[in-house]
């Protein structure tokens, strides 16, 4: 009897269900929400960073900051707020921010903090930077650690052992 070489239907099905059953594992380990929630963060991550050095550099060149009221703190304004809007409005005049930054960010504006204190005694001026992480890699993340107007926090964030409120990432 002449054998055939190859593989049988069984063996085949046996293979693809085997496949499958891979794939069904790989999806649920990349879980595509938490991916779509870590580009989100990436983004907005990035437009904190933007913000911060905006601000510095605008403080080197004109020597003050791009807020009208130079004397007062505020604390934790998101940046669609009117003191904010007046802030970036400068700082594209002097050419440190995008002209369009407003449009670029249209979206993300309402999800990131700016803390002003001005200096006063021996402490300089400070400007904090904040967002509030979505995606579970970058809450955990140890630099998530503080509040919405970048004031360090001690016990408490999800990025802290045995924390489970959801805290703050910041540049200052």
């Amino acid at each position: 009897m002449k054998r055939q070489k190859g593989f049988t239907l069984v063996e085949l099905l046996i293979v693809i269900a085997l496949l499958g059953a891979l794939a069904i594992g790989l999806i649920g380990a990349l879980d595509p929400f938490e991916q779509l929630k870590k580009g989100t963060d990436t983004g907005t991550r990035d437009l904190v960073n933007q913000v911060q050095t905006a601000v510095l550099r605008y403080y080197a060149t004109t020597n003050r900051m791009p807020w009208t009221d130079q004397s007062t703190a505020f604390s934790a304004s998101l940046l669609n707020a009117a003191e904010m809007s007046t802030a970036i409005s400068a700082m594209a005049v002097a050419g440190e921010m995008k002209s369009n930054f407003n449009e670029i960010y249209r979206g993300q504006l309402d999800k990131v903090w700016v803390t002003y204190i001005p200096s006063s005694g021996a402490s300089s001026v400070q400007v904090r930077v904040c967002y509030q992480p979505g995606s579970k890699s970058f809450q955990v993340d140890p630099n998530t650690k503080f509040s919405n107007d970048g004031t360090e926090l001690s016990t408490g964030c999800k990025s802290m052992s045995g924390g489970t409120n959801q805290c703050a990432w910041c540049v200052q």
